[in-house]
């Protein structure tokens, strides 16, 4: 196992055990972001925060991380 593969597992492990966690984060990263820019922004920031969510569920293949 590679020292790429070893830091893939890890992330992998620490999405399964703490994505809930991970994606109230970008919420709240979001919100903050959204009220900074005065709502300028509303709709690049929403999409951005999917796309986020998108990719950190999907880390190992399964989507199964974000609920």
């Amino acid at each position: 196992m590679g020292f790429m593969d070893n830091i893939k597992g890890k992330v992998e492990d620490a999405v399964d055990k703490h994505g809930d966690k991970i994606a109230d984060g970008i919420d709240k990263a979001a919100v903050t972001a959204d009220k900074k820019t005065g709502g300028k922004h509303h709709d690049k920031i929403e999409g951005a925060t999917g796309k986020a969510k998108d990719v950190l569920d999907g880390l190992d293949g399964k989507n199964d991380d974000i609920k």
